[in-house]
């Protein structure tokens, strides 16, 4: 594994994309509360997408009105790139609308923020999370998305654990500092069987700002693919320390997600783990405990194209998420039909 291009500068990150425990809490920076005429623009531009019958796929910002968001998208934004990289908009009743059109909600808000990306081989766009499978974490497996930028909308109760990466810099920094150039180093990422895995450094370091891609699961997963060299022990205590860290009360951010609530991550900024926290539901309607988008931002952060490897740069000025190997479709293939 050789290094990347970044060096590994031995000093503390700060500024505000570094907390610990409850300090994003305590700000409220993040938290936002859609106001009744936000609310009845988003079901209008709901209604108007759906009158007009336009596939999903092609909506744009322009095709979902919602000029009383504009304000409140913009923070968002500012406050992913620039802040502490989260973001949640409150309670938007998504138990008034059908299925199809809570897909539409989240798709038309979402290209006001950037540019969906591909979340599998088969170019699936539209992420539907399940209670069990894959998509849904286990406790504690802290990772980031392969994307810029995550948006969820949770459709059932769910608890979002994040950690700032920037914290987990800081603490491999105070705690093993001889390890901390590995993060910079080429690693292997699994991404199914159908394409390579992807080499990548798994950190980036430009001044102040740093950038983390974490997922230990699909590091392992690699393992044993061509052309991928084993872990070794100092990589194993390495990503030991960071998950450690990352679980602890110290450094950890819980959150109660209801139906309704937009959890918005930038990946480069935050780890996070998603448990949803009531049994799956038998009812034929109960499909999707979430919705999830991977986006590239309007305007994204800074980062050299080794960083995403093969995925650096995609159609329409898009980078990261899966190379599609397939046709391209908005759902995920945890879909189940449900009505629309």
């Amino acid at each position: 594994m050789g290094p990347s291009s970044a060096a590994a500068p031995g000093v503390p990150c700060h500024g505000p994309a570094l907390w610990t425990g409850p300090e994003p809490a305590a700000s409220g920076a993040w938290l936002r509360r859609p106001t009744p005429a936000q609310l009845a623009e988003l079901a209008l531009a709901v209604r108007t997408v759906r009158t007009r019958g336009t596939p999903l796929l092609r909506v744009t910002a322009e095709q979902f009105p919602a000029p009383a968001w504009h304000p409140e998208l913009a923070a968002i934004s500012h406050e992913l790139a620039h802040g502490c990289g989260l973001a949640v908009v409150r309670r938007i009743p998504v138990e008034g609308f059908r299925p199809a059109e809570r897909e539409q909600l989240l798709w038309g808000l979402g290209r006001h923020l950037g540019t969906p990306v591909s979340q599998d081989v088969t170019g699936h766009m539209l992420g539907r999370l399940p209670v069990a499978g894959p998509a849904a974490a286990s406790p504690g497996a802290f990772r980031t998305d392969e994307a810029d930028t995550t948006a969820l909308l949770c459709l059932r109760p769910a608890r979002a654990s994040l950690v700032s990466s920037a914290a987990l810099h800081n603490t491999v920094l105070a705690r093993r500092p001889e390890l901390l150039h590995r993060l910079y180093r080429t690693h292997h990422l699994d991404r199914g069987p159908r394409l390579p895995a992807l080499a990548a450094p798994l950190a980036h370091r430009a001044g102040p700002r740093f950038s983390l891609r974490y997922d230990r699961r699909r590091i392992e997963a690699a393992q044993g693919r061509p052309g991928v060299p084993p872990l070794t022990r100092e990589d194993v205590e390495l990503f030991d320390l960071l998950d450690a860290a990352a679980a602890s009360p110290a450094l950890r951010l819980d959150l109660d997600l209801s139906p309704g609530d937009l959890l918005l991550l930038d990946n480069h900024t935050v780890a996070h783990t998603l448990t949803f926290t009531n049994p799956r539901a038998t009812a034929p309607e109960a499909t999707a405990d979430a919705l999830r988008l991977w986006l590239t931002p309007h305007q994204p952060r800074d980062l050299p194209p080794e960083f995403w490897g093969d995925t650096a740069q995609g159609p329409h000025g898009t980078r990261g998420g899966v190379p599609p190997r397939d046709v391209i479709a908005h759902r995920s293939p945890f879909h189940t039909k449900e009505p629309a």
